[in-house]
């Protein structure tokens, strides 16, 4: 299970790093070509914001992965007992939904835009696309993890009662 855990992060802060450090490169030649030679890159503005796409939907799997994305935890402090376990389970359901919506929608725009191209670079939308149901399988790996490992406390706690 360890190393399940260990492998998805690995990769996931791989894709992370090389996105921004894509990032870095990009502005960097942006600023040389303008400023140094005079005659700015054509396709820098484009390949960034595409890869700051990609950096934030993987960032975003990333968030939910270490279950440090945004909550609002209103209702959550002030419930205790059935009612916290009812309202977990009711916020973890609606996150899966959204995820699997992402997941499903990225996925048919994928599909949809596969032969159109981006103006300046001429790049299929499919690979602007792709992060779409890539982020989508992180977080469902995200959150089957947290409810396997959810589950197996669970199940220890019976136990030793």
């Amino acid at each position: 299970m360890k190393n399940i855990d260990k492998t998805i992060d690995t990769i996931m802060k791989a894709v992370m790093a090389a996105a921004m450090f894509s990032l870095v490169v990009g502005g960097t030649w942006q600023i040389f070509t303008r400023w140094i030679l005079k005659d700015p890159s054509t396709f820098t503005e484009e390949f960034m914001r595409y890869m700051l796409i990609w950096a934030s939907m993987i960032g975003s799997a990333y968030c939910f992965y270490k279950d440090k994305h945004l909550t609002l935890d209103l209702f959550k402090k002030k419930a205790t007992g059935k009612k916290e376990k009812v309202l977990m389970v009711f916020i973890e359901s609606m996150i899966l939904f959204f995820v699997i919506y992402v997941f499903v929608y990225g996925g048919s725009k994928m599909a949809f835009n596969a032969t159109n191209t981006s103006s300046v670079m001429q790049i299929p939308f499919k690979y602007l696309y792709m992060i779409l149901p890539i982020s989508g399988i992180f977080i469902v790996l995200a959150r089957a993890l947290k409810y396997y490992q959810a589950f197996l406390v669970s199940r220890k706690s019976k136990e030793e009662n």
